[in-house]
């Protein structure tokens, strides 16, 4: 669809054959629409009492999680406007670690109550005003009425990462697993000269596999490694290890460019030999020197030096990861060595014992016992691989929150109790501002309830009584009175044990409303054409369509045909 301006009575064309334009209030509307409709989808997942969604991707393949990220990420969303929705619960994601649901859900109802005010006139630009102060000024709140806690006080982190795992699949171990979410997140953490932490979570492996159950979950004092060892003949265990950690091949590099070498008797071929074998012997030996028992090796070993290494009793694996080698080296405190003339007794690091263990079907090398290990392991097990999949995401979400709370050591409580407070706060404030400012402040008000409120109606309570609940006990200045979904009732979230990182809420608060600001700001979708053919792929619902780009074809052209003369 091209636009015909007549200027004069002489038609302009301006945008190409097949483009799409929407305007005003329709490309609003379907914008709007859009974003809702993917808040929709995982609204049923919010809270320890949501419902977990199945995804089938093109290939068969099953994921069965209520993670927001992971679902939003693997449906593959098409919509514009709906890929920011998107977009915020990835950041959200990487950013904090949980919260992603809350975040999609947020934005939706930020936008659905806007739809109204724009309904009624009031300019987007207005409500997107008024929502910026209005998430500065919940900010603000949740700012003020954070509890302070010590960054390595274990009750309270283990609490965080029981709350955060709550919601999921995980929820009967999760006393367990908080424990050792705590002790892996405070084992790595770093202080800084200020008295600050800071957790890097990549020194925190991750290893999975099916089999067992969850119970069997399991916190490992270095590194697991996903390898076997090079040769039958060495040692499977050895205790008091000694660690050398190369990066370079235990090989004769081949020549980088075609060398010949004339060989006129069989004498010169075994010195040829001879001379190769020499060089390899050499390098173990100098391994041999440095006193180390376990060798792990980034490249390749030659089949003469992994003989020469089973002959000495080293443990040996090879082509280890670049990142689990500098998790090594923070796990043992060995140094990464590139050649082996700078190996020597001080660069070895140190382990307990090093052993080969077949976990179900696979044979896996653990170094265990590390002293003060800046590197550790947590070793998952579940009854299958989706299940021990699911596992992972709300291990990795619980490691995120600990993480953001030893980093920023301030607490809220949980169960929409953070949100009701300062969507009644809001309520008051808003009346102090002047114009159509303060509608929109109180619909950013409103929008705040949609956590409680979806958390009620998830636990299969009445969401409109719950509410009104909730607003009284606040009202009376019980702020840390939230919604106690396993219970059904509505409680003091300090006597449930539900805490949540303020990072994360905020995070959430701030990431809503850019998304829904952003996509408020909209007047005008302009969808190019690919090709002179038909429509875009999907231009028909602005990407929700399927197979629009089959229509037209250009006139046999887009089927690699001539168009024919007629």
């Amino acid at each position: 669809m091209s636009i015909q301006s007549s200027a004069g009575g002489i038609p302009v064309v301006i945008l190409k054959e097949g483009a799409q334009q929407t305007k005003g209030r329709d490309a609003q509307k379907n914008n709007i629409t859009a974003a809702k409709l993917i808040a929709e989808i995982v609204h049923s997942s919010l809270g320890p009492r949501g419902m977990d969604k199945m995804l089938v991707d093109s290939l068969g393949d099953v994921t069965i999680t209520n993670d927001g990220a992971t679902i939003l990420k693997e449906i593959d969303v098409q919509h514009p406007a709906a890929k920011m929705l998107v977009e915020i619960s990835k950041a959200t994601d990487n950013e904090v670690g949980d919260g992603t649901t809350s975040a999609v859900v947020l934005a939706g109802s930020l936008l659905e109550n806007a739809e109204s005010l724009i309904l009624q006139d009031v300019h987007p630009t207005i409500i997107v005003d008024g929502y910026r102060k209005a998430a500065q000024k919940a900010v603000e709140l949740l700012e003020k009425i954070a509890d302070k806690v010590s960054a390595t006080d274990k009750d309270a982190l283990e609490r965080i990462a029981r709350t955060s795992m709550q919601t999921k699949l995980v929820r009967r171990d999760s006393a367990n697993l908080a424990e050792m979410i705590v002790k892996s997140v405070i084992a790595v953490a770093e202080k800084k000269d200020d008295g600050q932490y800071l957790v890097d979570i990549d020194d925190i492996k991750v290893e999975k596999k099916a089999g067992g159950s969850i119970k069997d979950c399991a916190i490992i004092k270095g590194i697991v490694l996903d390898k076997e060892i090079v040769h039958s003949g060495m040692p499977k265990r050895i205790d008091h290890a000694k660690i050398a950690l190369v990066n370079n091949a235990l090989e004769i590099d081949k020549t980088e460019f075609d060398a010949k070498i004339n060989i006129t008797n069989p004498q010169q071929m075994k010195s040829f030999l001879d001379e190769e074998q020499k060089m390899i012997k050499n390098m173990v030996d100098k391994v041999i020197a440095s006193g180390a028992n376990v060798l792990f090796c980034q490249k390749g070993i030659d089949d003469m030096a992994q003989h020469y290494l089973a002959k000495a009793g080293i443990l040996t694996v090879r082509r280890i990861k670049e990142s689990d080698m500098t998790k090594l080296a923070k796990a043992t405190g060995a140094r990464i060595i590139s050649n082996f003339d700078d190996l020597f007794e001080k660069d070895l690091g140190s382990a307990e014992s090093v052993e080969e263990r077949k976990v179900e079907t696979d044979r896996w090398v653990f170094v265990e016992g590390c002293k003060h290990p800046k590197a550790v392991t947590l070793l998952l097990r579940g009854g299958s691989q989706r299940v021990v999949d699911e596992v992972e995401r709300s291990v990795h979400d619980a490691l995120m929150v600990v993480k953001d709370v030893m980093e920023k050591p301030l607490i809220v409580a949980g169960g929409g109790a953070p949100e009701t407070y300062a969507a009644t706060k809001l309520r008051e404030w808003a009346k102090t501002l002047e114009g159509r400012e303060q509608l929109a402040v109180e619909k950013f008000a409103d929008s705040l309830e949609v956590i409680p409120i979806t958390l009620a109606e998830n636990a299969g309570m009445d969401p409109i009584d719950t509410l009104a609940s909730l607003r009284s006990k606040q009202l009376k200045g019980n702020k840390w009175t939230g919604i106690d979904v396993m219970k059904g009732q509505v409680s003091s979230m300090h006597a449930s044990d539900i805490f949540e990182p303020l990072s994360v809420k905020i995070q959430i608060i701030t990431c809503a409303t850019e998304a829904a600001s952003m996509i408020l700001r909209i007047d005008d979708v302009i969808a190019t054409a690919k090709s002179a053919g038909g429509p875009p792929p999907g231009a028909e619902g602005m990407g929700m369509g399927g197979m629009g780009g089959m229509g037209g074809m250009g006139g046999m052209g887009g089927m690699g045909m001539p168009p024919m003369d007629m």
